[in-house]
Formats: C-alpha cells, structure tokens, sequence
C-alpha cells in the first residue's frame, strides 16, 4: 500500500468551510429576520470560496485540479458498469467528478441569484439596481424556491453517496478530507501540499475576497 497526500490543505480547508456556510445559509434563510443579515454575510463568504476553488482548481494540488477529474463520456459510462481505473479511486471518480460540478454550478447560480433578489420587506440583494424589475423578480423567485431545492438535494445526495461508499464499497471518503492522506494499491502523483503552495492559496483567497467586496461596494455605488 502507499500512501498519497490527495487533499492539499486548502482544499481541505475549502470544503469544510463551505459546508458550514451552506448549512448557515439553509438556517438563516429559514429562521428570516433580523438573520437575513447574517445570510447576506454568509453569502458573500460562499461567493469567495467558490471563486476560489475556480481558481484552484487550476493552481491548486494535482487531485484538487480539474484536469484530474474531468472525465469524457465514454469514461463515465465504463465506470458505472465497473470499469474502474485505479486512478478513480484515489481523487474524484467520474460520479463523484460529476456531483463536484454539478454543486459548483448549482452554488453559483444560488448566490449569484442572491444578489439580485428583493424580499420586498426589509432586504435587498447588492446588485439589485443594476437590472429590471422583471429580472429582480425572476432573480428572487429562483433563489428561494427552485434554486434552494437544487441545494438540498444535492447536500442530501452527497451524504447519501458517502454512507454508500463507507457501507457498501467499504471506501472512507471523510478521513481523507480531514487528514488529507489516502491508501492506494498502486503508486500514484501526491498532490503539492507545502508551505509555498499554502501561501499561494491564501493570496487567491484574498484576491477573491476583495473582488467579491469590490462587486458589492460597485452595487452599494449604484443605488446611490
């Protein structure tokens, strides 16, 4: 067996921090209010975050790059009927390679949505004065009702698919994501986990963060 660091830090930093996000979102979208604050905050923090797995998903560790898990079709279809490879096991398998994207585009069309949206009671997306009042209320109506339910089912499939794998292929998907190591049977590339490519992530993290403020400064602008 060798083991093989498949989940730099960052990476990892990344997914558990936007699941808290996601899940604070779910919970001050329902509870409303004054929390309706807290969920435009949180927003914007999931809005970094996937800007930034965007960019690393190019700079970042060999399995965290999107050229590891983009599969062609043919691909696809050889695994679901058990034509695995053994690179499939060690990073994102076609499926899962499919679910990645899938939350991606999901994610951002739900905050992207956000930004535009009008509860018409007391909060307002940033942005919203940059459209129509037909785009505000389309914007809105997507937000909170077909795009949250894209949220949850796809928040429910993951965790459906990780019990999957723990009980019936006897394959820990969660210890990777935390310490980062996995045991694979044939040697495969580790992924870059070091102190520089750390300091890389960080500098993107804070690129990202000051232009998702500089969007939602250039809005505030615009209402005025």
């Amino acid at each position: 067996m060798h083991t093989v660091r498949v989940w730099d830090l960052p990476t990892r930093l990344f997914h558990w921090a936007l699941a808290v996000c996601v899940v604070a979102q779910l919970i001050t979208a329902n509870v409303g209010g004054n929390w309706m604050n807290w969920h435009l905050r949180v927003g914007y923090a999931v809005l970094t975050l996937l800007l930034f797995r965007l960019v690393w998903g190019f700079v970042g560790g060999h399995w965290s790059r999107f050229s590891s898990f983009s599969y062609a079709p043919d691909t696809l279809l050889a695994y679901v009927r058990g034509q695995a490879r053994p690179e499939h096991r060690v990073g994102h398998n076609p499926l899962g390679a499919l679910s990645v994207f899938a939350l991606l585009a999901i994610l951002l069309v739900q905050v992207g949505t956000g930004l535009f949206s009008d509860d018409e009671i007391a909060f307002t997306g940033p942005l919203v004065a940059w459209v129509s009042g037909d785009t505000v209320s389309l914007a809105t109506s997507y937000h909170k009702s077909v795009g949250k339910l894209f949220v949850l089912v796809l928040v429910a499939l993951h965790l459906l698919a990780i019990g999957y794998y723990k009980l019936v292929k006897k394959e820990r998907l969660v210890r990777p994501m935390i310490d980062g190591d996995k045991q694979v049977q044939t040697p495969v590339p580790s992924a870059r986990d070091t102190t520089r490519t750390r300091l890389l992530a960080l500098a993107v993290l804070a690129l990202c963060a000051v232009a998702v403020n500089r969007l939602v400064g250039l809005g505030a602008a615009t209402a005025f």
